[in-house]
């Protein structure tokens, strides 16, 4: 019973500080403390400027980038476009007349490994993890990107030139793109990079989390969820379980143990990204169908995460 306890503790440990980040960010939005100006410019903020130069950091601070990203970068591509391919063809089977196939799918894959993915792993493994994830991410939101257009496109226009050349576009300036390859680069070259560049990026880098959560929270719209609810649980259900189970226990059997799998777990039970939205609203989509799925990720993530927490801690495999 007391090892019970105990790593449910672990866990609470863990999904704890995000739950009550997000919270607070609900609670300060109620009363006003912020508004949606604030959290525009707060969100814009973390991902052109914090979310890059924690990131930057992490990476440049780390001494075994190379020997434990690539395996784990190299899997989690693969199983992501599977788990996308799945999800494809069984959503299409469960919901037939259903004209939002593309939101619902894109809900059910991508996950908000930049700001909720690395908080997790931040917790539990400190700025070792986050230098490791910090390749998971890049790789994976350059994947996100490309399978979020080709499920979001109409099929009229799944093989438009100007679709994918302004997808190209927007990932070559992706700050957080950017920020990774470049910090990769010195990285390997070994420069080094003056000691008053790293304490004033640290002060931007640990800024990001806080903030993040704390707009992500904000944002959030529990009132919203009562509109298309069987679309709705069926992505998040994906999202919440399906993805981390399949990917986590796929990782598992490949031999992955510890800080590895430990990554692929949080990244993968983390709820859908923000900017699923985002591109949903921009593709023509149903915007408001996306913005339920991740309301109902973020708060079901809470849960979901602190079980497999308890699961895998108990069988000693993370």
């Amino acid at each position: 019973m007391s090892g019970i306890i105990e790593q449910f503790l672990f866990s609470a440990s863990i999904t704890g500080p995000i739950c009550l980040m997000l919270l607070l960010g609900i609670l300060l939005r109620r009363f006003n403390i912020i508004n949606d100006t604030f959290i525009d410019t707060a969100s814009k903020l973390v991902f052109k400027v914090t979310l890059p130069a924690l990131l930057f950091l992490s990476i440049i601070k780390s001494n075994s980038i190379s020997d434990s990203s690539f395996p784990l970068v190299t899997y989690g591509l693969i199983a992501n476009i599977a788990f996308f391919l799945f999800s494809t063809i069984t959503v299409k089977l469960l919901l037939k007349q259903n004209s939002q196939h593309g939101v619902i799918i894109q809900g059910a894959f991508r996950s908000n490994t930049g700001i909720i993915g690395l908080a997790y792993v931040a917790n539990a493994y400190g700025d070792h993890g986050v230098a490791i994830a910090a390749i998971y991410v890049a790789a994976i939101t350059v994947l996100y990107n490309i399978l979020a257009v080709i499920t979001l496109s109409p099929r009229s226009q799944q093989s438009n030139f100007g679709t994918y050349r302004n997808m190209l576009i927007s990932i070559i300036k992706n700050p957080l793109i950017i920020a990774i390859v470049l910090a990769f680069a010195i990285h390997e070259v070994s420069i080094t990079v003056p000691p008053m560049l790293i304490h004033t990026g640290q002060y931007f880098a640990n800024m990001t989390l806080p903030l993040a959560l704390l707009c992500t929270g904000g944002s959030l719209n529990i009132g919203e969820l009562r509109h298309d609810k069987a679309s709705n649980i069926i992505s998040s259900s994906y999202k919440l379980i399906l993805c981390p189970l399949l990917i986590t226990l796929g990782g598992f059997f490949y031999g992955f143990r510890g800080l590895e799998l430990g990554i692929l777990f949080f990244m993968t039970a983390s709820p859908a990204a923000a900017a699923s939205y985002v591109m949903a609203r921009a593709m023509g989509g149903n915007a408001t169908l996306a913005a339920n799925i991740i309301a109902l990720t973020t708060v079901g993530s809470m849960v979901t995460t602190t079980f497999g927490i308890v699961i895998l801690s108990s069988f000693g495999v993370m």
